[in-house]
């Protein structure tokens, strides 16, 4: 019997101009490239420029998405970003790229779970298409993570980066066999609130009016990282009756090397299937997991028929998976 699955036929990403270097920040603060690379692999992260907002980045990743896809903004009814640093409190992002894609008709909202966001957006699209309310989708992940860092303090602003990905996803039939399916295959999200103390923004509207900062407890975020991930990927997998032997590539949100190592050998898979970007970008929060994807994609690593599995956590805490057949 076959079965409408949400497939993703074009991505996109972008990141700004601006770069920088381990060695940049070390001329500003106490650390160096040598001591950032062993904890974290990061070499450089990309900043965005003086008015420029996460919605620009949003459009620039769209756009290059609609285009892989052999698509136009006409052909899009709902639109999810997945964001942590929005141009305004309020309106959503969402509605702002809608507008710069000059879009007047569909859907346009945002998720708001961090470095999750990504898998957030991507589960709901799923389940709009998946039920016929939606037909063709952009999810997008976009981040200036650089507005909201203290830049005096090393333990946080030598971690995050600016960017942007995003995917075109479409409803289309499928024989309904989860080994060969194209698309999303399955997904599973968790949140737990008890650890907001540990990844955090010290501020908000509601709070003190003030945008505020970012802060983490870096030590308790990485055990809980490895232990979370671990487990909802070995959860997606079962709920798509898979094993970690049938997945090509796993495409991690990118907050630390040594988080995506330890979790691939959780679940014993090898450390070359593990798409890596943190080295060049950092951590971009909700644009880490869609700009892997797109590097992975274009570079020709990943191939039709390939098995993804895509990961994240972020602050909340936030944690999901999902697997996606190329």
């Amino acid at each position: 019997m076959s079965k409408r699955r949400s497939v993703i036929t074009g991505t996109g990403s972008y990141l700004p101009q601006t770069v920088l270097s381990n060695e940049d920040l070390a001329a500003r603060l106490d650390t160096s490239d040598d001591w950032i690379i062993e904890r974290t692999g990061i070499r450089r992260r990309h900043i965005a420029a003086e008015g420029e907002f996460t919605s620009d980045l949003a459009v620039a990743a769209a756009q290059r998405a609609l285009d892989a896809a052999g698509k136009t903004p006409d052909d899009i009814d709902l639109i999810i970003v997945a964001t942590a640093t929005p141009d305004q409190t309020f309106p959503a992002v969402a509605t702002v790229v809608q507008h710069k894609l000059g879009m007047a008709h569909g859907v346009a909202f945002d998720v708001a779970a961090v470095c999750s966001g990504f898998l957030y957006a991507l589960t709901v699209a799923d389940s709009l298409l998946a039920t016929g309310a939606h037909n063709r989708a952009l999810v997008i992940g976009a981040e200036t993570f650089s507005h909201i860092l203290d830049w005096d303090d090393r333990t946080t602003a030598v971690l995050f980066g600016d960017g942007a990905g995003a995917i075109v996803l479409e409803a289309q039939a499928q024989p309904g066999d989860n080994s060969s399916d194209r698309g999303v295959i399955a997904c599973r999200l968790h949140s737990d609130g008890r650890y907001n103390d540990l990844l955090y923004v010290d501020g908000g509207p509601g709070s003190t009016g003030t945008t505020g900062k970012l802060r983490m407890k870096g030590k308790e975020v990485f055990r809980h990282a490895v232990t979370n991930l671990s487990s909802v990927m070995g959860e997606v997998l079962e709920a798509a009756s898979l094993q970690p032997s049938d997945v090509a590539w796993v495409v991690p949100h990118q907050a630390n090397l040594r988080i995506l190592e330890a979790t691939a050998k959780k679940l014993n898979i090898s450390p070359a299937q593990v798409v890596v970007t943190v080295d060049r970008h950092a951590n971009t929060s909700a644009a880490s997991v869609p700009l892997a994807l797109d590097t992975a994609v274009r570079d020709g690593r990943i191939q039709p028929g390939d098995l993804l599995l895509l990961e994240a956590m972020g602050g909340g805490f936030t944690w999901g998976a999902a697997a996606v057949r190329w």
